[in-house]
């Protein structure tokens, strides 16, 4: 009988195929020889695509199948047999999912956690440079006011030194002048 596993348990709507070709072909791989469960499955399979009611179904093909050898109980071992196949697949598939979510999803974490770590260095250079920005402007404001008054202070200094200077000048101007004249 062919053993095309995908057929008889793929037929549901939404299974995702790649994750049912790896099971059916853990299934396939782990048959055991002989009429077991893969071979009753595929009987019972046929028998319903012929419209036969499922009850009748079950019992046609454990019919067919007995007298072949298998009992109810064999059917239900070696169905047994496939589920602890599939428990291990599965088990296998979250040690894996497991590794890939802490390869990709955790290397992300890793990066994420250092690019916050960055922001907040960056945010703490962006404060002291608002801050020096501040204590400059401050600065310069300070020095807007005082320029003014510093300004007008040089200007006075500049007028009393020329006034001075002008004054012992002419002085001396004058001293030369008599100098010249009475001697």
């Amino acid at each position: 009988m062919n053993k095309n596993l995908s057929q008889l348990f793929a037929y549901k709507e939404g299974l995702d195929t790649r994750s049912t070709q790896f099971l059916m072909k853990a299934l396939e791989s782990n048959n055991l020889p002989g009429f077991d469960y893969i071979e009753f499955k595929q009987s019972l399979g046929a028998l319903i695509s012929m419209n036969i009611d499922e009850a009748t179904a079950f019992k046609s093909a454990f019919a067919t199948a007995s007298t072949m050898g298998l009992t109810k109980q064999k059917l239900l071992e070696s169905a047994s047999h496939y589920q602890k196949i599939l428990l291990k697949e599965k088990g296998q598939f979250d040690i894996a999912l497991k590794n890939r979510i802490e390869q990709r999803v955790g290397k992300k974490e890793e990066e994420n956690k250092q690019h916050t770590s960055r922001i907040q260095q960056i945010q703490t250079q962006i404060k002291r440079l608002e801050q020096e920005i501040v204590e400059l402007r401050q600065k310069i404001e300070h020095n807007n006011q005082t320029k003014g008054n510093d300004g007008e202070k040089l200007i006075a200094q500049q007028k009393n030194f020329e006034l001075t200077y002008n004054s012992i000048q002419k002085e001396i101007d004058n001293d030369v002048h008599k100098i010249s004249q009475f001697l």
